[in-house]
């Protein structure tokens, strides 16, 4: 097999990441000094378990109550100084667990000795003196805890004032009114302020290739600069293109997994041109002529470029090409356009980020950012229109497909909400609103990037489970991708709110308070206690259903006990199972729950009134499984109703009637109504068949044919032996009744069916008349069902009624017998 195109690129990729990364170790010196403030402050939590030192915190807290009471003090200050009080806070939680054991103890030994005395009554003087020592230990015990609790709330305090006050700070800028763009006297200050910053670029750089240093530095470096010069142009010009190529290989020559595969090398198409950045900026820096504004230049342009490659291979993904690895639907020109809108956003991003760098190196005037940032503004907000109009009109979905019909909906919905943006955008912009308009079209941006990623990594993990679990599209189309998607959407919660001007402080604070829980009663209840809660008892349960597992599969099957009894066995122990996991749970998790004692018996209360039937079927099921008057596999009879048990829960039950449906049943209908069981123990049953014969028969004769029948049927017990009764002397035949005990009354109505034919043909041979219901019906008015005579003819009509020869009617007499109807009701005599 020809070795693909793009494997050249993983090659120069790694030898380049080889290079930089040996380049980066030589050049790195760390001390101390150099790690981060927070990395500090990471350090001094290993301390933690110290005692606390309360003087250091006073002054702490009495310098932040200052600074807030100035209110002087800069953002980035405040944020230090409430990194630190959150440092602090911590700890004081922490402290207010200690000695709980102890405390504990103590308090079951002051329980030990009873309640205290009321007033006027004494109890003996050793109880006494031992009460009152008790009572000074857990005072004692108590005090740190008393002094974290207030430290803490003190902490807590400060921390929301600093909060409040950042935030009061972020909205009064918001809503500020800076320069107007529009104005030329701002036009004037740009200019100048573009022109000092050229300049100083310009000046830069004659000193650097004119500094004999720099030359002495270019030429010693000159073999590592060419070398990273190459690899760098190389994989920013090609890197793209081969990392494509590889994926449409993998799509190709993949059996199983080739979307999966075909993603992780799409990654390239970011990761090669960026090496390949880094390779550049490494190159440059090596030869020794960067001063300050291209310092800053080269060691933004990685993160730039990251932000150009990122947002054009997202859009690559959602407008694919092929139709597998496409989300959006959109025609081919659309898809064209959309890319290229998409290139150019990220441009007017990266083109934003450097006014801001080179505005707070080179202090640029509120008058230059607003004019320079302002025709960034125009131009993103009429992509974003036209980006606007694509998502509302031409990306089609399958209505046919309910989820894809949603994600219409709400491409649909944003679509719109994009066009508002970039109309009211500029419009805040060009009056002077332009921190505003900023922080209204820039997220905007991010935000439809965030969402697309989403989308993305979506679909790669719905492939990437398919290709592990080896199913079908269809196949995998379930619940568990569907928890995946909504995980990928609560994880991208953080990200959407710092977009939209959340700080990271208040990301943590959030979750600090989720960290600390919420208190019921006398205990503290976290998600980690609930997280221990839902392990154990999914340990518990799991061990549980192996336990069942075993019993049915291995042991149970090996001893005596039927059917029935080994279901109620291992039903019984899956409810005590999840009944001891549950206890075991909550213990482990540490919770109290005491407290709720009362509340749970007020609930109870309500409960019981309301959930009466639910108790009564579950103590009915209960007793089913104790006293098993039924078991699985029984036929029976309740409520009119005939089946087969198929399964007993803990609520109802299930049975298969014999016309294949199912039945649910009440417990509780069992235990309190009549249950006929025709196979509890063993499946023999007895049936009976009636047959008359028409009198005049050998009644000896037909007896002996009708026990013949019965006796050579295969289903029929010999023990004990069936038999036939001459019942009586009926209206229309002579009755007869075979009984007969069968193997499997589950075949009886086959049996008797059988059974019967076998008596029409035995019969029919024998010359034995099987009779039909005969009746006399005598009308006592047969002149009801006459018509009514037509009025005596005048002599002018006689010749007429002569013509038409009818015989005159005469008038029954009651002895006639014209009113004797003799008929049969059984058919043709």
């Amino acid at each position: 097999m020809r070795m693909p195109a793009f494997l050249p690129a993983l090659l120069l990729a790694l030898f380049a990441s080889l290079v930089l990364s040996t380049r980066a170790l030589h050049a790195q010196d760390i001390s101390v000094g150099d790690i981060e403030p927070d990395l500090q402050v990471g350090m001094s939590l290993a301390a933690a378990d110290e005692p606390i030192d309360f003087e250091a915190w006073n002054e702490l807290a009495r310098r932040a109550e200052s600074a807030l009471a100035a209110g002087r003090a800069s953002d980035s200050a405040f944020e230090t100084l409430r990194r630190e009080l959150a440092d602090w806070r911590a700890r004081f939680l922490t402290a207010q667990d200690t000695n709980q054991s102890r405390i504990r103890t103590i308090q079951s030994q002051l329980d030990a000795l009873g309640e205290a005395p009321a007033e006027g009554e004494t109890e003996p003087e050793e109880v006494a003196n031992r009460r009152v020592e008790l009572n000074e230990q857990l005072a004692e015990l108590r005090a740190p805890i008393r002094a974290a609790e207030e430290a803490y709330n003190r902490a807590d305090g400060i921390i929301r004032e600093i909060d409040a006050l950042i935030r009061a700070r972020q909205t009064d800028a918001l809503f500020e009114l800076g320069p107007i763009p529009l104005m030329p006297e701002n036009w004037a200050i740009a200019l100048g302020d573009l022109g000092q910053t050229w300049t100083a670029i310009g000046s830069e750089i004659d000193k650097s290739w004119s500094s004999d240093i720099g030359q002495a530095e270019l030429r010693r470096n000159l073999p590592m600069v060419l070398l990273l010069l190459v690899v760098g142009g190389v994989l920013v010009l090609r890197g793209r293109a081969w990392a494509r190529d590889g994926g449409n290989w993998m799509r190709k020559n993949s059996a199983r997994g080739g979307a999966v595969f075909s993603f992780l090398v799409s990654v390239g198409q970011i990761a090669l041109p960026l090496i390949g950045l880094y390779a550049l900026t490494e190159a440059i820096f090596a030869t020794g002529t960067p001063g300050a504004l291209t310092t800053l230049l080269l060691d933004n342009l990685p993160a730039w470029g990251l932000v150009i490659l990122g947002l054009r291979w997202l859009v690559d993904r959602l407008f694919s090409q092929h139709d597998g690895d496409r989300m959006l639907p959109m025609a081919r020109s659309q898809r064209r356009e959309a890319r290229t809108y998409a290139s150019t956003l990220a441009i007017l991003l990266v083109l934003r980020d450097a006014i801001h760098e080179f505005a707070q190196i080179e202090s640029y005037d509120e008058a230059t950012v607003s004019v320079l940032e302002f025709p960034l503004l125009v131009v993103t907000a009429l992509i974003l229109f036209r980006l606007g109009q694509l998502m509302i009109t031409h990306i089609k979905f399958d209505s046919a497909n309910t989820e894809r019909l949603v994600r219409a909906r709400v491409v649909s919905f944003l679509g719109r909400i994009v066009i508002l943006v970039s109309i009211v955008g500029p419009v805040l912009a060009a009056t002077g609103y332009g921190t505003a308009a900023s922080r209204l079209i820039f997220p905007t941006i991010a935000t439809l990037g965030l969402l697309g990623l989403i989308v993305v990594l979506q679909r790669f993990t719905n492939d990437l489970y398919r290709y592990v679990m080896r199913q079908s599209e269809e196949e995998a189309d379930s619940l568990i991708t569907v928890l995946i998607g909504f995980t990928l959407a609560l994880a991208a919660l953080p990200f959407l709110a710092l977009l939209w001007g959340a700080r990271v402080a208040d990301l943590t604070e959030l979750w600090t308070q989720i960290g600390e829980g919420f208190a019921i009663g006398d205990s503290r209840i976290s998600p980690m206690d609930f997280l221990v809660l839902l392990l154990v008892f999914v340990a518990g349960y799991m061990a549980t259903r192996l336990l069942q597992g075993a019993l049915k599969n291995s042991i149970l099957p090996k001893t005596k006990i039927d059917t029935g009894g080994q279901n109620a066995i291992i039903s019984g122990i899956g409810y005590v199972g999840i009944f001891i996991a549950a206890l075991v749970a909550i213990t482990s998790a540490g919770l109290d729950l005491s407290s709720l004692a009362i509340v749970a018996g007020a609930l109870s209360v309500g409960i019981g009134f309301g959930l009466q039937n639910i108790v009564s079927n579950f103590v009915s099921g209960i007793i089913l499984l104790i006293e098993r008057p039924i078991a699985e596999g029984d036929w029976i009879e309740v409520g009119g109703i005939h089946g087969t048990v198929k399964r007993i829960s803990v609520r109802s039950t299930k049975l298969e009637t014999f016309d294949r449906y199912d039945v649910i049943i009440p417990n509780a209908d069992f235990v309190s109504g009549r249950v006929a069981n025709y196979t509890r123990g063993n499946s023999i049953g007895r049936i009976i068949i009636d047959v008359g014969v028409a009198y005049g028969s050998d009644t000896r004769k037909v007896q002996d044919l009708l026990l013949k029948v019965a006796r050579h049927h295969d289903q029929v017990l010999m023990n004990p032996e069936p038999a036939v009764d001459f019942m009586g002397f009926g209206a229309d035949s002579l009755d007869f009744r075979i009984r007969a005990v069968l193997r499997d009354i589950g075949e009886g109505m086959g049996v008797r069916t059988e059974m019967r034919h076998q008596i029409v043909e035995v019969f029919a041979k024998e010359g034995i008349e099987i009779p039909y219901a005969q009746r006399d019906i005598w009308l006592r008015n047969p002149e009801a069902l006459r018509p009514q005579e037509a009025p005596k003819a005048s002599e002018e009509d006689a010749p007429a009624r002569e013509d038409t020869g009818a015989a005159p009617q005469r008038e029954p007499s009651p002895g006639d017998g014209t009113g004797d109807v003799t008929g049969d009701a059984g058919g043709e005599r």
